[in-house]
Order: structure tokens, then sequence, then C-alpha cells
């Protein structure tokens, strides 16, 4: 048996690792369980290059827990190590690593990105164990080595009478850590980091009832077995070329993912490149609706199929972070505890071809069956408009899939948008000039009123829309985003015709000195002279003001507190209306007021704007003229 202490200066550097070097103590689990499986795959690759003269078989990975005595176990069949190279990988390398880590760290306990280049993996097993054994048989005609360490620099290595080629971790589970020997937790923990691993996990077992054979007596019992209980897919779908792939396998790997959500995907993009760098994936567009407070963190990230985060910030563009799904890239950087991003130029350029790939796959699902595309356009559109305003890359290639709904439900791209509109909803200056609502019931009399005028109208009702157009006017000077209700239909799209009124100005003055006598201070009185058809009264609302409001409340807009400031609107009042005469000859005062109040609160009941005492004091109003 060979004793010595490890060749370290640090001589508490096990509680070091313990506190720094992950922050997460159950990734141990991860990492002895990824270990393995290396290992497996190690072997395999020799095997295929004529080095290693042995069967790969059919091998797995083994987790057990002995609750008794308070013990973990996870054994592989891989490649194994001899005593020298257990002194080599165990002892000099990762040891070396570690305190160079510590070396540089301890002060600020920082992460720093050598996961893997030391192979100190294996020492996150001390942050919740005392003691740790490794018994290991190389596939080299060599004799098994047993290492034992109990946490401080001091190790023994001895021969062992291990037989089978692989090794075994044996963690002597620390009394602050007893929650790693309950089964529900370790089971918890392998569904967790490594449901997808590529080798097969068995953790237990598991009887399974066997098929009734065909010629069996009717008072047959059906036998069970016993059988391994393989906890992972080590197949995902994100493995397998999309060639290799139907509709329904998708959906399955969908449902393997979320089991706890029944709703179905509307389509998937899968992901497969490896220049510049390797990555592949399937990311799955859910039903969004137009809710912005859309649980992120949905797309897990995997490291050659070891689960690393589901914060992916960084990798994925914000915009998509709100759809599901897989990413497995072995080229994106990590820190030290494999999770968390190192800034880096690779993320950029992952970040970007995901964008690219995204963009072509809508547009390749908008050309290959459009009307599928706009019923589902309504549950899709919130993350197209954020990505067109978040990343230029996409908001470039988005006139190619990007929809313009109308009020009757009719698409249009927007250029298709200008060709239908152009000949109609130009105005006087030669501008084009695109209506819309962005609540169909509430401004449904101004739809109404422009298309009476043969005006299309879009519903635009997303929380960011006024952002977008925004954004979109700034591309398209020739073009400007009207809301329906921000005035009155000729002042929407100015032509040249002008109605003549049936008022004098002295008329005019009078009538609009007896208006602002009646009407609150947050009405600013417009006198329009309309066709005497038209609506006596109607409340607008700037589209200006409006604009900057609801920037400000979804967040930006550039103006300091508009979200805070009141709602301020326009009253039109018709002067070719038989009303306006009205009230300019109607000399008793009170007959005057109650003439304008009426008008006002039926103006404001068109727009959802009479509430409460108002609406109280309106009703008791109605009543008591038609009595």
């Amino acid at each position: 048996m060979t004793t010595g202490k490890i060749n370290v200066s640090v001589e508490n550097i096990f509680p070091l690792i313990k506190k720094f070097l992950y922050s997460d103590h159950e990734i141990f689990l991860r990492e002895l369980v990824s270990n393995g499986t290396d290992a497996t795959l190690k072997l395999k690759h020799l095997i295929s290059i004529g080095e290693a003269k042995v069967e790969y078989g059919n091998p797995i990975i083994e987790v057990k827990v002995d609750k008794e005595g308070k013990k973990i176990h996870i054994i592989d069949q891989g490649l194994g190590m001899t005593a020298d190279e257990v002194e080599k990988y165990i002892n000099q390398v990762a040891f070396s690593g570690a305190e160079e880590f510590l070396d540089k760290y301890k002060d600020s306990a920082k992460d720093s990105g050598i996961i893997g280049h030391f192979g100190l993996g294996f020492y996150s097993a001390f942050m919740v164990a005392e003691k740790v054994e490794i018994i290991t048989k190389s596939y080299k005609d060599e004799p098994a080595a047993h290492w034992t360490c109990d946490g401080s620099p001091e190790f023994t290595l001895e021969p062992a009478d291990k037989t089978s080629r692989g090794t075994e971790i044996i963690l002597h589970i620390a009394e602050d850590s007893l929650e790693f020997l309950e089964d529900s937790k370790i089971s918890g923990l392998l569904n967790k980091y490594n449901k997808f691993m590529p080798i097969p996990i068995k953790f237990g077992t598991r009887t399974e009832t066997l098929p009734k054979p065909e010629d069996a007596p009717e008072d047959y019992v059906n036998e069970t077995v016993e059988t391994d209980n393989i906890i992972n897919n080590p197949n995902p779908a994100w493995t397998k070329q999309p060639s290799e792939l139907s509709d329904e396998d998708y959906k399955n790997f969908y449902r393997e993912l979320y089991p706890m959500q029944f709703e179905e995907p509307l389509f998937n993009i899968h992901l497969n490149v490896d220049y510049p760098f390797n990555l592949t994936g399937i990311l799955y567009f859910p039903k969004l609706g137009s809710d912005m407070q859309i649980q992120k963190d949905k797309i897990q990230l995997y490291q050659n199929q070891v689960y690393v985060t589901d914060n992916v910030e960084g990798i994925v563009p914000e915009f998509l972070t709100m759809l599901k799904g897989v990413i497995d890239s072995p080229d994106i950087p990590l820190n030290v505890s494999r999770s968390g991003l190192q800034a880096d130029g690779a993320v950029k350029k992952i970040s970007n071809y995901i964008t690219r790939k995204v963009a072509d796959k809508l547009k390749a699902l908008f050309n290959e069956n459009r009307a599928d595309f706009e019923q589902k356009w309504n549950d899709i559109k919130i993350v197209l408009e954020y990505g067109m305003l978040s990343e230029d890359k996409f908001y470039e290639k988005a006139g190619a899939f990007v929809l313009y709904p109308t009020v009757d439900d009719t698409y249009f791209t927007l250029e298709e948008l200008k060709e239908k509109i152009k000949e109609n909803q130009t105005d006087k200056d030669g501008k084009l000039v695109v209506l819309y609502a962005g609540n169909k019931d509430a401004q449904h009399s101004y739809i109404q009123t422009a298309k009476e005028k043969g005006y299309e109208v879009l519903l635009l009702d997303s929380p960011i829309i006024s952002h977008l157009i925004q954004k979109i006017e700034g591309d398209n000077k020739d073009l400007t985003f009207v809301r329906v209700d921000s005035d009155h239909i000729d002042n929407l799209i100015k032509k040249d015709e002008n109605t003549i009124s049936k008022l004098s100005d002295e008329e005019k003055e009078t009538l609009k000195t007896s208006l602002e006598a009646y009407i609150p201070k947050a009405y600013s009185v417009q006198l329009e002279a309309m066709d005497s058809q038209a609506a006596p009264f109607i409340i607008t609302q700037p589209e200006f003001m409006r604009r900057m409001k609801e920037m400000s409340q979804s967040g930006g807009g550039g103006m300091f507190g508009m979200g805070n400031m009141p709602e301020m609107y326009n009253l039109v009042v018709n002067t070719n209306s038989d009303l306006a005469s009205n009230i300019l000859n109607t000399e008793d005062k009170s007959t005057q007021e109650n003439l304008v109040k009426q008008a006002l609160d039926l103006a404001k009941l068109s727009q959802n704007l009479l509430k409460g005492e108002e609406l109280t004091a309106f009703v008791k109003r109605s009543f008591d003229l038609i009595k």
C-alpha cells in the first residue's frame, strides 16, 4: 500500500473547495456521472481506432444509495485507471489545478473557466462526502487500484481485487449532507442533470408486467419481472437529423421536456451547425398570445448532453427566451461550476446564428402554408414584434413574414399593405396613412366610420405596438400609423376637399365659449365642419400624446414621466350637426348645460370612458329625458 501527501501548500484545500468551487452542492452527482460518461465514451473511441483491444458491450452507469451505510456508489464500465494514472490524474493534475484556482480566487470567490481542464469535477465529491474511495480497473491488463482520501491532503493508494473494467466511486456522506441519501433526492437530481446523458444510467430497479401470451388461458395471471430502472434517454431528438424525425417525434420530445405542459407547441425549429462552432438543439414556439409577462428560463442549455442551466441569457437573443426547448453546444464557455456564461465572441456568433435560423424557418413556414401561419399569428406575434424591436438582424428579415391583420381578419405583409391602401389612404401631402385600432369593441364606432370611407383598419393590440410602429415609421418616411380614434376621420387622412361649415366664424366662437363653460378641462374643444349625418360630438385622443404615454408605460419612449401624465382628450364638435345649432340657439342656460353634458356623456360612452358616479348621473338624466 502507498500512502502519501498530496503535494499542495494549501493545507485546508478541501474546505476551500467546498466553500468556493461550487455554489450549488447538488452538482456533485452531475459531475461524477459526467466523468463516468466521459470515461465510457473515451473507451468507445479507443476501441473504434484500434487502440483498445477489448469488447465495448452495452455499458451503463449505475448509481446506488446505501442509506444504512451512509454511502453513494457511482459505478461505470469505462476505460478505468491504472495506479499510475490515479497518481497522475487524481493526486497531481487535479490538485495543482485546484491550488492554482484557489490561489487566484480564494479572496474574491469568483468563478474561473477551468472546469474540465484540470479534472476538478471529481473534487465536487468532497462537498457532500467526508471520505471518498475510488476502486478502478483499467482496460489495460494491469492490476486494479484503490484510492482513499478523507478530505485532508493525506491519501492511500493500494491494489484492489476488482476484476471488471471501469471505476467505482464511493462517497461516505457527511453529516450535513444526509439529504442526499434519500432515493427521491437522487432520482430528482438525475432527472434534472442527467436526463439525456449519452450512456444509460441505472438507478434501482422497477417491476414490469409481461404481455399476456396469445394462447394464454382465461385465468392466466400476467407475469412480472424486475428490470433495470434506466432514468435517462441517451438518444434525445436533438441529437438526430431532422430527416429522421416526424412531427409526432418532435411533439413527443416536447412532452418529455415539459411533462406538465398540456398545450401542444405551434411549431419547432431544429438547429444543427458544425462550423464555425458546434451547436444542435430544438426550439419550440408555445402559444403566447399578447402577454409580455411570460416565464422565461424555459430553454435548457446542455453541453454534450449534460444539463447546465435554464438561464440562456446571452446565448439566445432576448426575444427568443420566451420560447422553449434545448440548445446543446460544447463551444459555449462556462465558468468553473458550469452554471454561468463568460463574455465571449463565440457566444455572440451563436446568438446571431440562432436569430438567423429562426428568421429563415419563419419565412419557410410562411411560404409553405400561409393560411396556417396566419392562423397562428396571434399566438406568436409578441415574440416576433419584440424581435423586430430588439434585434436588427431579425428586423431586416422580418418583412418577409411579419403580418399586419385587419379588424376583418385579413392579413397583409407590410409591402402588401402599402400596395392595398396607396390609392385610397394617401393624404394630400403624398403620405400613406395606416389606420389601426387597439381594441375592436372599444373603438367600434371609429372603425365603422373609417370603413364607410372604404379605408382598411388594422388591429394592432400587443403591448409594445407603439414602440414598433415608431421604428417602422423611422424606416419608411412616406408612411405614418394613426390610431383610428385619434381624430375625426377627415383629419386622419386629409384630402384636398373641405366641407363648408353652416355656422359663421362669429357663431363658432359663441358656440365654443358656451361649450367650454360646461366641459371639463381634460378635454380640448375643436370645432370641425363635417357631414351633417356624422356624430355631433366625437372624443379623440391625440396620437402623439397617447403613443408616448403607452411607450413610457411599456418601457422606453424617451419622455421622462410620460407614463404618469393624466389622460388628455380632444372633443371634436361637428358644426354642421343639428345638435351644434340647438346648443348655440338655446337661451336657457340650464337646458343648454343639459344638452352639452348629455352629448359629452354619449361621446364618452362610445369611448368606454363613462364610469362610476358619472355613469350613474348619465343614466338618471337619460331616464328623466324620456319620461
